[in-house]
C-alpha cells in the first residue's frame, strides 16, 4: 500500500469506517435523502393523491401508490372518470387505463365496459400476460377471469341526464376548460377551476398520476372514460404508453390530459421525458411539447386543450397547458397543494 493510500485508509479507519462499509453508508445516505412525491391532473387529484400518499408514507412503492390513488377517482360518483361518467354516442360507458413502473413494465386496457377499476385490470395485464394492451371484449373477458365483477351497464343518473340532453342535437363538440372570469392568475389571465357545463359535458375526463417513492423509483398511471359522446370505439391517448403516460426511471415520469388525438400526434408523454433527459425542468419540458402542438394545430389550437404534468428524479414537478384553466395536485411531506398551471396565451 503506498503512502497516500495508507494515509487515506488510516483516516477512514479512525472514523470507524472500513472499505466494506462505505457502499452501505452511501446507499443509506442517498435513500434517506429521497423525498417522496405524488402529482396528478385536475382538482380530483387532491383526493387521489391522499390515497397514494398513504401508500408512500407507509414505505410502499410508487407503483402501488399510483394504482391506489386513481382508484379513488374511478370510484367517485359525479366525476368524469369511471363507470359514472358520460357515455359514448351510443349510450355506453367505455373505459381506458394504463400503468407503468420503473422497469419499463407497462400494461393498459381500452374500450373496456362494465368493469369498475380499469387501472387494476391494466396492472394485471402488465403482471400476468405477455402483452401490453388488451381491448374491448377481450379485456373484459380477462378482467372477469381475474376476478373482477361485471357491473351493471346502466348509466348513472347524471350521465343519463347528460346523454338525454345531448341526444337533442347529437352534435360532438369537445369543450375545453376556458371560462373567462375575473380572478387573478399567475400569467395575468383569467383562471377558472374545472366544472361541469350546463349541457352535461365535463371539461375534462382523465386523471393521470405520477409518483416518486422513498426508493427513488418512479411510476405512473392514467385512467379515463374518454371524451363524452365520442364515436363508438374511439380511443384517446390515455391507454397508449408513450402518449398519455410514460416513465423512464433515469429521467422522469409524465402524464397527459386534454384532447387525446393531439397528444398522440406528438407522442406527448415520451416527448416530455426526452426534453427532461436533455436537462429541461419538468415545467420547461411540458411547455416545449405544448408549444409544438400549438404550432401544429395553428388556428385550431383555440378549440382544444392539452396539458402535461411531469416529475423528475430530483423530486421536481411542473406542468404546462395550451389554455388557462388547468390545475394539478401535488402531495409532498410539506402537505397537499392544488396548483395552477402555466399556459400559452391564445387570443
Amino acid at each position: 500500500m503506498n503512502q497516500m493510500n495508507r494515509r487515506g485508509f488510516i483516516n477512514l479507519s479512525s472514523l470507524g469506517i472500513t472499505s466494506f462499509s462505505i457502499p452501505n453508508f452511501i446507499a443509506k445516505e442517498s435513500t434517506e435523502s429521497i423525498k417522496p412525491l405524488v402529482a396528478s391532473t385536475w382538482d380530483a387529484g387532491i383526493n387521489a393523491n391522499a390515497a397514494a400518499w398513504k401508500v408512500l408514507v407507509a414505505g410502499g412503492t410508487a407503483l402501488d401508490a399510483v394504482e391506489q390513488g386513481v382508484m379513488v377517482t374511478e370510484d367517485e360518483i359525479g366525476c368524469c372518470v369511471g363507470l359514472a361518467a358520460n357515455p359514448d354516442r351510443d349510450g355506453h360507458v367505455t373505459l381506458d387505463a394504463s400503468i407503468m413502473d420503473h422497469q419499463y413494465n407497462c400494461g393498459s386496457v381500452a374500450f373496456l365496459e362494465r368493469i369498475k377499476h380499469p387501472i387494476s385490470v391494466a396492472r394485471r395485464v402488465m403482471e400476468k400476460t405477455p402483452h401490453v394492451m388488451l381491448v374491448g371484449e377481450g379485456a373484459q373477458q380477462f378482467a372477469i377471469a381475474e376476478g373482477f365483477p361485471l357491473e351493471s351497464g346502466a348509466l348513472s343518473p347524471d350521465a343519463q341526464k347528460a346523454y338525454d340532453n345531448w341526444l337533442k342535437t347529437s352534435t360532438y363538440r369537445p369543450i375545453i376548460n376556458v371560462e373567462r372570469v375575473s380572478q387573478p392568475h399567475q400569467n395575468d389571465a383569467a383562471f377558472a377551476a374545472p366544472k361541469r357545463f350546463a349541457n352535461g359535458d365535463w371539461n375534462h375526463d382523465t386523471i393521470g398520476m405520477v409518483a416518486l417513492d422513498k426508493f427513488g423509483n418512479l411510476s405512473g398511471s392514467c385512467t379515463t372514460s374518454g371524451a363524452g359522446f365520442k364515436m363508438r370505439g374511439r380511443l384517446g391517448d390515455s391507454p397508449i404508453i408513450g402518449a398519455g403516460l410514460y416513465v423512464d426511471n433515469e429521467v422522469g415520469a409524465v402524464v397527459a390530459t386534454g384532447q387525446g388525438e393531439d397528444v398522440i400526434r406528438v407522442a406527448g408523454a415520451s416527448a416530455v421525458v426526452e426534453w427532461m433527459r436533455q436537462g429541461k425542468s419538468p415545467k420547461e419540458a411540458c411547455r416545449l411539447v405544448v408549444e409544438k402542438i400549438n404550432k401544429i394545430k395553428k388556428e385550431k389550437a383555440a378549440t382544444i386543450q392539452v396539458c402535461f404534468v411531469a416529475i423528475n428524479k430530483k423530486g421536481e414537478h411542473g406542468a404546462f397547458a395550451l389554455h388557462n384553466g388547468f390545475n394539478y395536485a401535488v402531495q409532498t411531506q410539506e402537505g397537499s397543494k392544488l396548483l395552477e398551471s402555466s399556459f400559452i396565451s391564445i387570443v
